[in-house]
């Protein structure tokens, strides 16, 4: 994860940003009112019948643990159930089959539905290809199948793999093959904040890289000089301006960003103090398309491979010269349970598409497909809605019985349990529930998503029995409250549930 400081920004109109690191998760980003809208502004819900909540065999200890809960989150909508594993058996619930903007819990959904069709052991491959005479290759192309998790050392590596082939020069244009996915590069209402630069609202591409983020590193050198300042990837930003070094303390570092063609301009004003060593700011992306081609073309010349060409979106035929695979998709979702990336979860869900039913990836594919495998494992409640694969924004809706279903699917399905439950952050230990539930630190049997947005959180999990046995299932989504407002709430109804499995 990059560096962050705490420094003050001023940006334009229009191209406000935010301090928001790589690896930002979607936790905690400013956005659009998550309870529904008026008429016509929710999104419309899956058909289907409600899942049923047979009233027998109800925990007495555990309804008045939901009813304090709701009691206490006063005007807020919520929607909760809890459910034991082992038997199916309803355990606790509060209005389960209301349908609310889940948040971030819509990567539970994600994820299960990734495991399930493609498996854990998946790879997103991306290739460099083109036609070689000698120690020179024409129409380089850089194809890609949606890896979120290339890096500009990636593509380092595969430029190195081209010199061991003893390729000293690419004659012709450099080609970004993108079409894996569809030419919409915005995931499913994130336009909703068309102005918002932060890392955590970047565009999704079939070639991508460093999730399609930029990174301006800032470095002082002495007071009333240009400070050092930089972008990785490199090659992709032309630079206006530069950043003085001021006097300790003196952090006004100005930023701002614009779309110029298929590359991207930075002003850059301000000053950063003296004191403040090393300091990075991350941003999305405008145009992802040629955003791999012009990193190339950045690595070739730092490879002394001669290039004289131009970077352009497009295809050849060609021979296979360096290939790059990803970590398994169970590695890669440790971004998306764990850490909610944004990105992780919207390349993954739409690649989805382009893996199981058609090319090129869309994301309304992508959707028909989590959704019909949420009916097959019988967790489409009433009401469910899946367009995005984050929960960002207002786009989704679910109900506390479709999660819990869910839950219980994928922990009796041998093929993705491990795997399923392992990308799901632990209380007290990693990812988002790192700082919660630490008094079960040791046990380590809260393994929980978390879901934040502006007026909804969310939490939807496990609490492991021993052994296996007596593992209950928990989602507790609330709407129309402040997070800081409920989430100590939700939190010792599952304080409560985990000291119950402890003994």
């Amino acid at each position: 994860m990059h560096l962050r400081r705490a420094f003050p920004i001023a940006l334009p109109a229009l191209l406000a940003a935010l301090l928001v690191s790589r690896a930002a998760v979607s936790d905690t980003p400013p956005a659009p009112s998550a309870a529904p809208g008026p008429a016509g502004a929710a999104p419309a819900p899956a058909s289907g019948p409600a899942l049923v909540t047979p009233p027998e065999g109800r925990a007495p200890e555990m309804e008045q643990l939901v009813r304090t809960l709701v009691a206490n989150l006063k005007d807020a909508t919520a929607s909760v159930a809890i459910l034991d594993v082992d038997t199916g058996r309803y355990l606790a619930v509060h209005d389960e089959h209301v349908a609310l903007n889940p948040a971030s819990n819509a990567k539970l959904f994600t994820a299960g539905a990734a495991l399930a069709l493609l498996h854990g052991d998946h790879r997103y491959e991306t290739t460099l290809s083109g036609t070689v005479k000698g120690t020179s290759v024409s129409s380089l192309v850089l194809r890609g199948h949606g890896d979120p998790s290339l890096g500009t050392d990636d593509l380092f590596a595969m430029v190195q793999e081209m010199r061991a082939h003893g390729i000293r020069k690419v004659e012709g244009d450099l080609l970004v093959d993108q079409r894996f996915h569809d030419d919409q590069t915005t995931p499913p209402a994130f336009d909703q904040q068309p102005g918002e630069w932060a890392a955590f609202r970047a565009p999704v591409s079939a070639v991508a890289v460093n999730e399609n983020t930029i990174t301006l590193t800032v470095r002082p050198t002495s007071p009333d000089q240009n400070a050092n300042a930089w972008f990785d990837p490199p090659g992709f930003v032309d630079v206006e301006g530069n950043v003085k070094t001021g006097d300790e303390g003196a952090d006004n570092v100005i930023l701002a960003l614009a779309g110029n063609g298929g590359r991207m301009t930075a002003k850059l004003s301000g000053t950063v103090g003296s004191d403040a060593k090393l300091v990075r700011y991350t941003r999305r992306v405008e145009d992802p398309t040629l955003l791999g081609g012009y990193v190339l073309k950045n690595l070739l010349d730092k490879a002394d491979i001669k290039f004289t060409g131009e970077v352009k979106a497009g295809h050849a035929k060609g021979t296979t010269i360096a290939r790059h695979e990803s970590a398994p998709l169970s590695t890669l979702l440790y971004a998306v349970g764990k850490h909610s990336d944004n990105f992780y979860a919207e390349m993954i869900f739409k690649s989805l598409a382009g893996e199981v039913k058609q090319r090129p990836a869309r994301s309304a594919d992508a959707a028909e497909l989590v959704t019909k495998w949420a009916q097959k494992i019988g967790a489409a409640d009433a009401g469910l809605v899946i367009k995005n694969g984050s929960g960002l924004f207002d786009a989704n809706r679910a109900t506390a019985a479709s999660f819990v279903q869910l839950l219980r699917a994928c922990y009796k399905d041998p093929a993705i349990q491990p795997e399923y439950i392992a990308q799901l952050a632990i209380g007290g230990v990693d990812g988002t529930l790192h700082k919660r539930f630490r008094e079960h630190k040791q046990e380590r049997v809260v393994r929980a998503k978390t879901g934040t947005l502006e007026d909804a959180v969310a939490l939807s999990g496990y609490v492991l029995g021993p052994n296996g046995k007596g593992t209950l299932a928990f989602s507790i989504l609330v709407n129309k409250t402040s997070p800081g407002f409920a989430r100590p709430y939700i939190d010792r109804l599952v304080d409560k549930l985990a000291d119950r499995a402890e003994k």
